[in-house]
This record gives C-alpha cells, sequence and structure tokens, in this order.
C-alpha cells in the first residue's frame, strides 16, 4: 500500500519507530535479538524469519490503522520474539514458545511489564498446530497468525521452507516440496489484510511451482548423445 512507503530504511525504521506507530522505540529488543539469541542461524526459525515477521505486522498495521500505540508495540514485540531461541528441530512447538517466553521475560523493557500478558498471549498464537481457531481470535493475534503463515508465499520460499524446513524436520527438500500441495491447498488467512496481500491466485501458483520443481527432479534424466 501507499502508505508503507512512510517507512524509510526497512526494518531499521520500524526498530526506530519512524512512523511513529507506537510509544517509544524498539532498539533494546533488536539488541537482543542480535546479542542473545541463539537461534539466528537456523536453517528456517532463524534470524531472517523473526525480522520478516516483524515487517509483515508492520504491513498489517499500517493496512488497518484502527489499532491503538498500545497494541502495535505490543504485536511488535511479540513478532520479535516469538521464535526467539527455537531449537530448529522438529518437536513440540510448545517447547519454542516456552522458550521464546522466557527470553521475553528475561529482556522485557519496564514499560512493558504491564503488558507481558498480553504480549505472552500473541506469541502463543502462533503455537502450531494451532491450540484456538483463527476465527476465534483478535485481530492482534490473527496478524501475527497470519504474517508467520505467509512466509510460505514469499519470494524466498525455495531457500527458506523447502530446504530451511527441510534440515530442521530431517527430512529431503523432495519430501518438502511434496507437502506443499496439501499445506498451500488447506491455507486459509484470518485477516482480510493477508488475504489482499497474497491472495488465492498466489497460493496457488505457488502450488503450481512446487508442482513444476518437483516434476523437474522426478523426471527421467534425459541420455547425452555422444
Amino acid at each position: 500500500m501507499e502508505q508503507e512507503s512512510k517507512v524509510r530504511g526497512g526494518i531499521a525504521g520500524i526498530i526506530r519507530n519512524d512512523a511513529l506507530l507506537f510509544e517509544g522505540d524498539l532498539r533494546p529488543y533488536f539488541r537482543a535479538i542480535f546479542y542473545d539469541a541463539r537461534n539466528l542461524l537456523n536453517p528456517y526459525h532463524n534470524g531472517r524469519h523473526m525480522l520478516h515477521v516483524l515487517w509483515l505486522c508492520y504491513q498489517a498495521c499500517i493496512f488497518y490503522g484502527t489499532l491503538s500505540k498500545r497494541e502495535v508495540r505490543n504485536i511488535f514485540i511479540a513478532a520479535m520474539f516469538h521464535d526467539f531461541n527455537h531449537t530448529g528441530k522438529s518437536g513440540p512447538d510448545s517447547v519454542n514458545i516456552e522458550r521464546a517466553i522466557v527470553a521475553l521475560k528475561e529482556h522485557i523493557m519496564d514499560e512493558d511489564i504491564e503488558e507481558l500478558p498480553k504480549i505472552i498471549e500473541i506469541i502463543m498464537a502462533t503455537e502450531f498446530p494451532y491450540q484456538t481457531p483463527s476465527d476465534q481470535l483478535g485481530l492482534t493475534l490473527k496478524i501475527i497468525r497470519d504474517a508467520d503463515l505467509s512466509q510460505v508465499l514469499d519470494p524466498v520460499w525455495l531457500q527458506q521452507v523447502v530446504l530451511g524446513l527441510a534440515a530442521e524436520w530431517g527430512k529431503t527438500p523432495c519430501e518438502i516440496l511434496k507437502m506443499q500441495d496439501l499445506f498451500l491447498g488447506n491455507l486459509k488467512f484470518a485477516t482480510e489484510w493477508a488475504r489482499e496481500k497474497f491472495p488465492e491466485i498466489d497460493i496457488k501458483s505457488k502450488i503450481a511451482e512446487a508442482k513444476d520443481l518437483l516434476a523437474l527432479l522426478e523426471e527421467e534424466p534425459v541420455s547425452q548423445a555422444v
């Protein structure tokens, strides 16, 4: 959207709060990620993913324009911490959520302590499989869930999702490609923002791309003429 151009400097602009969407800034939390998070180099649940979710949450908050400054700050903090210290391995996601919450409690700023239960609630909305249906969530929780899900439609999908999840789950890239049809075919976004940003045609295009790549991998090699 046109309003998105108001922030210059990408992630840095969000951290500094250039658009004045909330009170203060997020510098201490950004430093916590870069200096203390142990998952920054994970194949999928890495620093790029956490900050990408933050960027998408920013876009959603601009789209709606109805959230209070406190709600915006809460969702941005939750986005930055939702996968903090993720194990990068297959296993119960509740473990990763707990690790993220522990890190949040360690780094919470004085001005955000009273909002800690609300920030934790937003983080918990990303636990997969989902504990609560999306249509039963409030807007801030829907936003972070959609932002987290939409990684599968990102331009770096092949590297980040297919190869990244293959490494974390102990599977082959081909196995992950085969899973894309079912996952993407059932992908439903909860917010109007995500449905507009990632329309059905984009989802179908990604399914087709996955099938094309899989076909290339599984076809019989062509004999080379001598």
